[in-house]
């Protein structure tokens, strides 16, 4: 690891780091292991018995000045927007809970017929997947719904999709019809 000790007038900063009094009794001892030649306690710990490269820079003659951040490139993952339904990234939170929800499934499968797998986020932050034939129906993923979970037969929902939002209020529509095949259905109370 890398690390540059700044020595300050008024106190002295590891690499761009804050400003740290010589006053202070932890970073008097601090400066004492690197004037002994030592890697401080700190840094040993930093580095979990690392190697360190302690560079140092003289600016006695100056005042602390905090430096100003430098400017950071976004370095993350974009999305695509404007897509009607979008593609399914999430996975399970392991395959054991997916084999769970499909195993325990009480929706009959015809495996002659083509199908598609439908996540459906519930209003408890929970999540299912299940395997359902395009011809289901979106009544299918409420039963489903309603007997994965117990405590939502009693309660009143709405099955949403994701983006844009659209309520699925025709129960009586395929899969297919809906056009809600490979996608996230939304369960919100009412």
């Amino acid at each position: 690891v890398q690390i540059l000790l700044k020595l300050w007038r008024n106190g002295f900063s590891l690499d761009d780091g804050e400003l740290r009094s010589y006053s202070d009794p932890t970073n008097a001892q601090f400066l004492e292991s690197v004037k002994r030649g030592e890697i401080p306690v700190e840094l040993q710990r930093l580095v979990h018995g690392g190697q360190v490269n302690l560079d140092m820079e003289d600016h006695q003659e100056q005042e602390y000045v905090k430096p100003r951040l430098r400017f950071k490139a976004f370095s993350g993952e974009g999305q695509k927007l404007g897509s009607l339904t979008p593609e399914i990234v999430s996975t399970p939170s392991s395959p054991e809970e997916e084999e769970k929800s499909i195993l325990n499934a009480p929706v009959l499968i015809d495996d002659s017929m083509p199908a598609t797998k439908i996540q459906i986020r519930l209003a408890d932050g929970s999540r299912l997947i299940q395997r359902f034939n395009q011809t289901h129906r979106i009544k299918h993923i409420r039963d489903f719904i309603i007997q994965s979970r117990p405590a939502f037969a009693t309660t009143d929902f709405v099955l949403v999709t994701t983006f844009p939002h659209k309520e699925l209020t025709d129960e009586s529509l395929t899969l297919q019809e809906a056009d809600i095949l490979n996608t996230v259905i939304l369960q919100q109370l009412k």
